[in-house]
């Protein structure tokens, strides 16, 4: 004989259902409302975020100043300096080499077109050099019509330079004072704070540091990782400006997708203008190898390593965040999802019941007890 179903229990499930149904639409507006209004604040927030990561690369200097006496200010100048001159020691690292072999590049790109235009007349494609300025006068005469759009967009390329210096220069300032001013910031934040949140939030913001601190060191060995092979194949290559190349490519490991992408570009042109079509073709494919090592097998078990996340939801919130938000949200999306994991296993920690010690039955309940 079949059961039957309970009406009772069948109401009750649904009335829970129905509750907790309301409460999770209740936090994904409340999220949504948050999201909304961090994406108004974007032009301040960018730089803040950007301030902090820069911050955690630079802090561990910072410290060490700190611990040896010198006084905040002091050891946030310096290290500030020294940012600044790292970072111009890097472009004349990339420029300075690039700018003595330009004559050298600039023959090769005209040779490199030439071989091409040779290329494209012969089979199969027997292109002929009437076919050749037709396409050249049917693309100027595109341009000439596109002429209006173009302005726009090299307007909105020229703002968009322009917002990133301004980014840049608040995220250095916003470095110098967190440097300076970091330490005091918890014990600021838990005054300001009422009951149980001035022990609560202060916690998370540590543990979220610590967390920011393990993605900057696992990006910077990913993009250390990229720049040693690349770098090793154009040098067995013979590939000129070897150097300036792997630091670029370390440089790009910091920008998902676009950085690596800019980089590889840059490495096969050089390859091509300077090598030949056949070299440039092994550069692609040794960079295709690595960029699908980093992205695959590097990237995931170091991060998953260091910031406590599985592999798979590395690739995942990559994946989404920048469905999201594009480059920004590919290079956020690991450090956010590691953030709210820290939340999440705090909330675990705070809600779990303590694990209860098995009760010690006596073997000899009827002996007596010694005197």
């Amino acid at each position: 004989m079949s059961a039957t179903l309970s009406s009772t229990k069948t109401a009750a499930a649904l009335r829970r259902s129905a509750r907790v149904s309301v409460e999770l639409l209740l936090v994904l507006v409340a999220a949504a409302v948050a999201l909304w209004i961090l994406g108004r604040m974007w032009s301040v927030v960018w730089p803040l975020i950007v301030g902090l990561l820069l911050t955690t690369l630079t802090w561990p200097l910072a410290r060490f100043l700190r611990r040896r006496g010198w006084p905040p200010a002091l050891a946030a100048s310096v290290v500030t300096v020294l940012f600044l001159l790292f970072v111009a020691g890097i472009v004349a690292l990339i420029a300075v080499p690039v700018a003595s072999q330009s004559g050298e590049l600039s023959d090769g790109v005209a040779e490199g077109i030439e071989k091409l235009r040779e290329w494209a007349a012969g089979p199969p494609l027997n292109i002929n050099d009437a076919q050749i300025s037709g396409g050249v006068d049917s693309a100027i005469a595109r341009i000439k019509d596109s002429l209006g759009s173009m302005v726009t967009t090299l307007f909105t390329g020229v703002s968009t330079v322009l917002n990133g210096v301004v980014t840049a220069f608040l995220s250095l300032f916003l470095m110098f004072f967190f440097l300076k001013d970091g330490p005091r910031f918890l014990p600021w934040l838990a005054r300001q704070l009422p009951g149980r949140l001035a022990d609560d939030v202060p916690i998370v913001a540590a543990r979220g540091w610590d967390t920011l601190g393990a993605f900057i060191r696992s990006q910077a060995f990913v993009g250390l990782l990229d720049a040693v092979f690349i770098g090793l194949g154009l040098w067995i290559l013979g590939v000129p400006l070897v150097l300036p190349l792997a630091v670029l490519t370390f440089v790009s490991a910091f920008v998902p997708i676009v950085g690596a992408l800019f980089a590889g570009l840059v490495a096969v042109l050089i390859a091509l203008v300077s090598n030949g079509l056949t070299d440039a073709l092994i550069v692609l494919a040794i960079i295709l190898v690595v960029q699908q090592l980093e992205g695959n097998v590097f990237q995931p078990i170091i991060q998953s390593r260091g910031l406590g996340l599985h592999a798979a939801v590395v690739l995942l919130a990559v994946t989404l965040g920048a469905n999201l938000a594009g480059v920004v949200g590919s290079l956020l999306a690991v450090p956010a999802a590691a953030l709210i994991a820290v939340v999440w296993n705090y909330l675990r920690e705070q809600l779990s019941d303590p694990p209860q010690e098995p009760e010690t039955e006596d073997p000899h309940p009827g002996a007596a007890a010694p005197s």
